[in-house]
C-alpha cells in the first residue's frame, strides 16, 4: 500500500502571548513572557499566584452568548482557534466530501472548570442536586471535537486523545496516520486546555510541580536555568488543518509544511517524573526519525518539551545528546514554554505551530529567562538562549512528554513539491 503525503494547510492559535497566529509569532520572536498574576480567581492563599492566562478574551466576541454558556472555556478556546485555522485554510465546505473530513482533538483534562464549579455549588448547598443540564456535555474531554464537527458539518473520524501533556501531539500523529492511510482527506486537529482555576492550580501545587516565583512571574518559566523551580501553568488552544497532498494541490491550497513522521513511547517509570536517563525520550525521538525515514543530521531545530522542571530539562537534554550525537551541537534547541508557560494538553499543538513558523520565517524562537545556565546540562548545545536566532530551517522535531510517562514526537519539513 502506497502511503499518502500529508501537508499542513491552515493554522489557528489562541495563546497567553497572542490571540491569533500573527500575534503569537510576533511575541515568540520578541521573547515576550505571558506570565502574570492570576486574574481568574483569588489566588492569595495559593502557593503559586501567577499563570500564563489567555488575555483580553471574551467568548461573546466570537460566538452567540447562549452558545458560549453551553461551553467550558477549553471548548471555547478550541472553537476560536479552529475558526482562524479554517479561514486560513480557505476550505470551501460546499466543495469537499464531509464524510472524509474529520476532527481529532487533544486535551489533558477537558472541562475542569465546569466540574469544579458544579461540584462546588453542590458541596456548598443543602444536598439538593441542582446540576446544570449542560454539566456533563460541557465537562467531557471529547466535546470540543464534537462541537467543531457540528459547526462545520464534518462527518469523518471524530475523537479526542488524552495523554496528559502529550495529548495534542498524539492528536496530530493520529490525524497524520488517518490521512496517510487513506481514511480521510482532511483532519482538523490540535488541542486546547483551560486549567487556570482553583482545582488546576491547587492540584499542581500539591504535586510541587509549579514554580512559586510569585515576586517575578515573568521570569518564572526558565528552562535549563539552574534556578528553575517548576513549570508555569498556561492555557489556550492551537489548531492545524492536516490535508492529503493531492487533495490540497487540487483545490489550490496554501501549503505550510509537510508532515514527515512521528514517534510514540512510554517511560514505564513513574506517574509524574521522567526517566532520569531519558530512556522514553530517547526512544520516542528514534521512533520519529525512523518513521520519517530521516537521519539525525536532517533536523535543524528541536522544539523541546522543556517545562522548566528540575528533573525534566536534564533528562531531555541527555536524551537529545544520545540520539543526535555530534549533531546535537549543530542544531538549535529552544523551549517556547519559557514564554507561553505549559499549555498541558494543548502544548503540542501550539508548539507545532511555533515550529512551522520557524521554518517559514527562518527564525528560531528563543528560550528566555536563562540567567544561570545549569551546569548539569551540556552548555555546548545551542539552546537559543534569551534571543531569537536567524537560521535556515528545513526540518524540525517537536517533543511533548506527559504525566504517566507518555511521549510523543513529530517531525515537520519545509514543503517541496
Amino acid at each position: 500500500m502506497q502511503l499518502k503525503r500529508v501537508v499542513v494547510t491552515g493554522l489557528g492559535a489562541l495563546t497567553p502571548i497572542g490571540n491569533n497566529v500573527s500575534e503569537y509569532w510576533k511575541n515568540l520572536e520578541n521573547g515576550v513572557s505571558g506570565a502574570a498574576p492570576i486574574t481568574r480567581f483569588d489566588a492569595s492563599k495559593f502557593k503559586t499566584q501567577f499563570a500564563c492566562e489567555v488575555k483580553d478574551f471574551n467568548p461573546n466576541d466570537h460566538m452567540d452568548r447562549k452558545d458560549a454558556r453551553k461551553q467550558d472555556p477549553y471548548t471555547q478556546y478550541a472553537m476560536v482557534a479552529t475558526a482562524e485555522a479554517m479561514e486560513d485554510s480557505e476550505i470551501d465546505l460546499d466543495a469537499i466530501d464531509p464524510d472524509r473530513v474529520g476532527v481529532i482533538w487533544g486535551s489533558g483534562i477537558g472541562g475542569i472548570k465546569t466540574f469544579y464549579d458544579e461540584v462546588s455549588a453542590f458541596a456548598n448547598g443543602d444536598g439538593t442536586p441542582r446540576y446544570n443540564p449542560f454539566f456533563i456535555p460541557k465537562m467531557i474531554a471529547d466535546i470540543a471535537a464534537g462541537m467543531i464537527s457540528i459547526k462545520y458539518g464534518l462527518r469523518g473520524p471524530n475523537f479526542t486523545t488524552v495523554s496528559a501533556c502529550a495529548s495534542s501531539s498524539n492528536a496530530l500523529l493520529d490525524a497524520f496516520n488517518y490521512i496517510r492511510l487513506g481514511k480521510a482527506d482532511i483532519i482538523v486537529t490540535g488541542g486546547s486546555e483551560a486549567s487556570v482555576n482553583q482545582a488546576g492550580v491547587g492540584g499542581f501545587n500539591a504535586l510541587k510541580a509549579l514554580s512559586t516565583r510569585n515576586d517575578e512571574p515573568a521570569k518564572a518559566s526558565r528552562p535549563f536555568d539552574k534556578d528553575r523551580d517548576g513549570f508555569v501553568l498556561g492555557e489556550g488552544a492551537g489548531t492545524l488543518i492536516l490535508e492529503e497532498y493531492e487533495h490540497a494541490i487540487k483545490r489550490g491550497a496554501k501549503i505550510y509544511v509537510e508532515v514527515m513522521g512521528g514517534g510514540l513511547s512510554a517511560d514505564a517509570h513513574h506517574i509524574t517524573a521522567p526517566h532520569p536517563e531519558g530512556l522514553g525520550a530517547i526512544k520516542v525521538m528514534q521512533n520519529a526519525l525512523e518513521d520519517a525515514y530521516m537521519k539525525p543530521e536532517d533536523i535543524d531545530y528541536i522544539n523541546v518539551h522543556g517545562t522548566s522542571t528540575p528533573l525534566g530539562d536534564v533528562a531531555e537534554s541527555k536524551a537529545i545528546k544520545e540520539v543526535f550525537g555530534e549533531h546535537a551541537y549543530k542544531l538549535n534547541i529552544s523551549s517556547t514554554k519559557s514564554m507561553t508557560g505549559h499549555l498541558l494538553g494543548a502544548a503540542g499543538a501550539v508548539e507545532a505551530i511555533a515550529s512551522i513558523l520557524a521554518i517559514q520565517k527562518g527564525i528560531i524562537p528563543p528560550t528566555i529567562n536563562n540567567d544561570n545556565f545549569d551546569e548539569n546540562i551540556d552548555g555546548k548545545m545551542n539552546f537559543t538562549l534569551n534571543k531569537a536566532q536567524k537560521k535556515e530551517v528545513n526540518a524540525i522535531m517537536s517533543n511533548t512528554f506527559g504525566f504517566g510517562g507518555h511521549n510523543a514526537s513529530i517531525i515537520l519539513k519545509a514543503y517541496k513539491a
